[in-house]
């Protein structure tokens, strides 16, 4: 380490009072059209009020609040409970996916309204109003605003008095249309292309105050009540070979997102298969305490998994996949780590978008900013990523000496958010290719899979007892 690294993370430790070194919602992609249309009779638009435009001005207590950083608030059943008075983090939002095309456009139609929300991915999202004042409010799961032209939309429609985005809790974003008059939401979809884009598309109708009033209210999946304070885990020792080693599995996907579908065979459901017979195996072999991160078909947040594995004070992370190709041929196993291109970027990521005393296990960064939160994070990821090269190279010995199953270059690395914890040893299992029909066949075969299961249990038996003796010699 640099005499300037050394400066920077003695300051580092210092700001935060250490002087030793370290050691879900599920939402259908489509809101069903509703039966209510636009009534005869419709409000002309009262003029728009005076707005006060402020850089800030995404920051408000109120019922629809978004604000960047802000944690869950105490809420109830009311429409109007949802509220958040936090201060701001250092960092912005820097979400998976993002505003692409012409991002949010607004469209004047007759009684009505057109909303559209291009983004870069397919993601988690729901849609409904609140009353008092009268709001249309968008969530989204992971959706950074960045390029929202707020500005333009209010020039383009008479039909909203305010718009505002933002960060609403960890792992949600918020877009709030305040109302000038009523209207409720006709129709409500998500389109995707093939290029993977999406877009949210909304139709308003016109509607009375007394109609707009009885179907407005917040669904139970959007009410967050204030969460318990977690106890801060103990600071994570390296595993020594005594006690069990704790595996974190992480069956990719899940819910509203399946994974990677060909001739019937869903990602998501076969790597939950998978999962769970590998848990059962590492348990009938002894040594291991086992946590999934979703025991059934239900989405887990990406950033929610990682936070899921510091939990369960987890040895080693395992993101289990099947992946496909729209060309070309590609068959057998591959194992991912973190690469080191995107490790720097990954700690920002985390700095920006994870709950602070989520960041590393034992230390409680909530009120420090994202110089002291960098300098932590590459502190142990110093020791955590020849770990994890380690754990990965037994992983593609352990899965090949077992199935003879693997891919033309089986170790790989990439920057996938599950691998981004700095303080876990973590790997992401390709375990073949849906898009192959030999590796389609051997995915669903029972017996398979079973010896893939033994191949990862040996793998992981091999790494924990290789990396305890390097603990030891470290040690002395």
């Amino acid at each position: 380490m640099s005499s300037m690294i050394r400066l920077k993370a003695g300051a580092a430790l210092r700001a935060i009072g250490l002087v030793a070194a370290l050691g879900g919602i599920c939402v259908p992609p489509a809101f069903a059209q509703q039966d209510n249309a636009a009534p005869e009779t419709s409000p002309i638009p009262p003029p728009k009020p005076a707005r006060i435009v402020a850089e800030d001005a995404a920051v408000e207590a109120a019922g629809d609040t978004v604000a960047p950083g802000a944690t869950p608030p105490p809420a109830s059943p009311s429409s109007s409970a949802i509220s958040a008075e936090v201060p701001a983090p250092p960092q912005g939002l820097s979400g998976l996916a993002r505003l692409t095309g012409d991002g949010v456009s607004v469209q004047d139609r007759w009684r009505g309204v057109r909303i559209d929300i291009a983004m870069t991915r397919t993601v988690p999202w729901r849609v409904f109003t609140l009353d008092d004042p009268q709001r249309v409010v968008v969530d989204v799961s992971e959706l950074a605003w960045d390029g929202l032209d707020i500005a333009a939309l209010m020039a383009a429609s008479d039909h909203f008095s305010d718009i505002r985005a933002g960060l609403y809790r960890p792992g949600w974003t918020r877009l709030v249309l305040t109302l000038a008059h009523p209207m409720i939401v006709e129709r409500a979809w998500m389109e995707a292309t093939p290029d993977s884009d999406a877009t949210i598309h909304l139709a308003l109708a016109q509607s009375t105050a007394a109609a707009f009033a009885d179907a407005a209210g917040a669904p139970a999946s959007a009410v967050f009540t204030q969460a318990a304070p977690r106890p801060m885990p103990s600071p994570k020792t390296r595993q020594t070979g005594f006690g069990d080693v704790v595996v974190v599995l992480d069956p990719g996907h899940g819910g509203i997102d399946p994974g990677a579908e060909r001739e019937g065979a869903v990602e998501a459901d076969l790597m939950l298969t998978f999962a769970l017979e590998l848990k059962e195996a590492l348990l009938r072999a002894g040594g291991f305490k086992v946590v999934l991160t979703r025991e059934r078909d239900v989405f887990v947040p990406l950033e929610e998994r990682v936070t899921i594995a510091r939990r369960a004070g987890a040895d080693v992370f395992l993101s289990l996949h099947a992946d496909a190709l729209a060309q070309g041929r590609a068959t057998g196993a591959t194992v991912y780590t973190l690469s080191d291109e995107a490790s720097d970027i990954a700690s920002q990521a985390l700095a920006e978008r994870h709950d602070r005393e989520d960041l590393l296990a034992g230390v409680d960064l909530s009120r420090q900013d994202d110089e002291v939160a960098l300098v932590l994070m590459d502190l142990a990821r110093n020791e955590t990523t020849p770990r994890s090269e380690a754990l990965a190279d037994s992983l593609v010995e352990g899965i090949y000496s077992a199935t003879g199953s693997s891919y033309k270059s089986p170790r790989l690395k990439a920057g996938f958010s599950v691998l981004k914890a700095p303080d876990i040893p973590s790997a992401l299992i390709e375990l073949g290719f849906l898009s192959s029909p030999r590796d389609r066949k051997l995915l669903q075969d029972a017996a398979w899979r079973q010896k893939a299961a033994e191949g990862i249990r040996d793998a992981l038996q091999y790494w924990s007892l290789q990396d305890a003796a390097k603990a030891e010699r470290l040690r002395q």
